[in-house]
């Protein structure tokens, strides 16, 4: 086992002492970046990248050669499992992801399967090897899968919604057979980062992007109860450290106090939740990670720096915190400013 050269990351999702507060940012490992371009270039089409574990991991590394991060994140997609499930993936130009065959009946339901993580998504645990092997201890690796909701409402839609019209009706009208979709992901996306882990992830996160768009009832019945399903079946401890866990529901700024009753060590926070308030929410329960709106890269550098400071300051002194962005950073922007708010986070001690 290589050791970890900088464990920056891992110490501050477990609330431990650091010298600097961590800093990595969703989707890193992007099309901000010109050498991730030329690489998916080459690969010919997203889905050609991500499924090839080493121009997967060329990309994962990527950002780290041009700024400090205190980790890197597994390049890939949040829908892997429902396309290892039969659903037909493929990635429309200029709409997003679409699937060939979406679920969109209690038959077709209950016809899916749990995916062997080693088997219909070897590509991915490959990746994972691969990255650790290459990072040789540099910075910690992070595993990922979006939530079951999250999966669920691809799979039924078909693309991504703005009105989830079809998920929703079938919530309302077939719970059961919601319930049923929603169990076995549970089951896919536990047995999937646990194999991540296996590979060598040393810390997970489920990103549950659409888990915002429910009711508070509804969050807690379809989205909550099955990441704390996950939650309690993710291994912890691996060669010798606990594995950090952490929690991202974008728009769930009114349910910190619920979702870290979880069990997970970390919530991520979009920019609609002030972070000082946030962690006089939870206490002392629960790292948080964030949450920079990512439009502000947008800015000068020195507002960049500038609004850095304000996240900051706004989290306070003390332990468990890891900057990163309220959601994945936009294509258009440019690598400096990035480069500028790396810097400021690592110069406040």
């Amino acid at each position: 086992m290589t050791e970890l050269k900088n464990d920056r990351l891992l110490r501050a999702l477990l609330r431990e002492p650091v010298d600097v507060t961590p800093v990595w940012i969703m989707r890193q490992a992007g099309r901000y970046l010109p050498e991730y371009r030329a690489t998916r270039e080459r690969a010919g089409d997203f889905m050609s990248l991500c499924q090839n574990p080493e121009l997967a991991c060329e990309v994962t590394l990527q950002p780290l050669e041009r700024f400090p991060l205190d980790a890197a994140i597994l390049f890939s997609d949040i829908l892997t499992i429902p396309d290892a499930m039969g659903l037909g993936l493929y990635f429309a130009e200029g709409e997003g992801p679409r699937f060939s065959r979406p679920v969109q009946d209690a038959a077709a339901i209950r016809a899916l399967g749990v995916p062997d993580p080693e088997t219909e998504l070897r590509y991915v645990i490959d990746a994972v090897r691969l990255i650790r092997r290459e990072l040789d201890g540099r910075v910690p690796l992070i595993g990922f899968s979006g939530s079951p909701w999250t999966l669920a409402t691809y799979m039924v839609e078909g693309s991504s919604s703005k009105e989830f019209a079809r998920i929703k009706g079938m919530l309302y009208d077939d719970p059961d057979t919601l319930h049923h979709l929603l169990g076995i992901l549970a089951e896919a996306v536990t047995a999937y980062l646990n194999a991540q882990i296996a590979a060598g992830a040393q810390a997970v996160m489920v990103f549950d992007t659409w888990g915002g768009t429910l009711t508070p009832q509804g969050y807690e019945e379809f989205s909550l109860a099955y990441m704390r399903r996950i939650v309690s079946g993710i291994t912890r401890e691996h060669e010798g450290r606990r594995v950090p866990v952490t929690l991202f529901t974008k728009g769930g700024g009114a349910w910190l106090e619920a979702m870290a009753d979880t069990g997970c060590d970390a919530l991520g926070l979009d920019w609609t939740t002030n972070i000082g308030e946030a962690r006089r929410r939870v206490g002392d329960r629960v790292a948080l990670q964030g949450n920079l709106d990512p439009a502000v890269l947008y800015a000068s550098a020195e507002r960049v720096r500038q609004e850095v400071r304000r996240v900051l300051d706004d989290f306070g002194p003390g332990t468990g915190h890891v900057f990163n962005l309220g959601h994945g950073i936009h294509p258009a922007i440019d690598p400096e400013k990035v480069a500028a708010l790396v810097d400021e986070v690592h110069a406040r001690r």
